[in-house]
C-alpha cells in the first residue's frame, strides 16, 4: 500500500513524524521507500530524459561534423581556384571583387544546400516526433538555429581560404 501525504515546506523533515503517526496506529506496519514527490515523479520520466539527452548529445555530434565536412569541402574548393583568382588579378580584378566573386558563388551553394537540407530534414523529423516533449517535430527555433550555425560555417570557408587566395602574389 501507498501513502501520500501533502506538506508545506520539506517533506523529508516531516518523514520522521510521519513514520511515528504510523506505528502509533500500527506498530507492525513497515514503513519503507520513504521518497518526495518529485523524486517519484522523475522516476516515471527517467527513460525519456535519458532518450533526450542522447537524441541530444547525438544532434549536437551531427553538428559539429557536419560543420567539418562543410568548412572542409568548401574551403578545398576555394582553394582549388587559387591560381584562378591568380590570373583574374593579373589581368587587373580588384581583390575586394574577388572576394565577391567568391563569397557569391558560395553563397549561392550554400542557400540551395540550406533550402534542400530544411526540406528533408522536416519530413525526416516526423519520424522521431514521438521521442520528442514540449517541442514540436518542425521546431522553428531549431531549423532556424541549425541553419544560421550552418551558413555561418559555409560563409567563414568560403570567406577565409579566398581572402588568403587573394594575398597571393599573382606571378606565383
Amino acid at each position: 500500500r501507498d501513502l501520500v501525504v501533502r506538506t508545506k515546506g520539506d517533506p523529508r523533515l516531516l518523514a520522521g513524524a510521519i513514520r511515528e503517526a504510523i506505528h502509533t496506529v500500527d506498530k507492525d506496519q513497515p514503513v519503507f521507500n520513504v521518497k518526495t514527490m518529485d523524486e517519484v515523479l522523475a522516476a516515471t520520466v527517467s527513460r525519456e530524459r535519458f532518450q533526450t539527452l542522447l537524441l541530444t548529445v547525438f544532434a549536437a555530434l551531427a553538428l559539429v561534423l557536419a560543420c567539418i565536412g562543410l568548412y572542409g569541402v568548401i574551403s578545398f574548393t576555394v582553394a582549388q581556384r587559387t591560381r584562378e583568382i591568380g590570373v583574374r588579378m593579373a589581368l587587373g580584378a580588384d581583390r575586394r571583387d574577388v572576394l565577391k566573386l567568391v563569397l557569391r558563388q558560395g553563397l549561392a551553394l550554400i542557400l540551395i544546400g540550406t533550402a534542400l537540407g530544411l526540406t528533408v530534414a522536416f519530413w525526416v523529423t516526423r519520424l522521431i516526433s514521438e521521442m520528442l516533449f514540449h517541442v514540436t517535430s518542425t521546431d522553428p527555433i531549431t531549423f532556424v538555429g541549425v541553419a544560421v550555425v550552418l551558413n555561418l560555417v559555409a560563409l567563414l570557408a568560403c570567406y577565409i581560404p579566398a581572402r588568403r587566395a587573394t594575398k597571393v602574389d599573382p606571378l606565383e
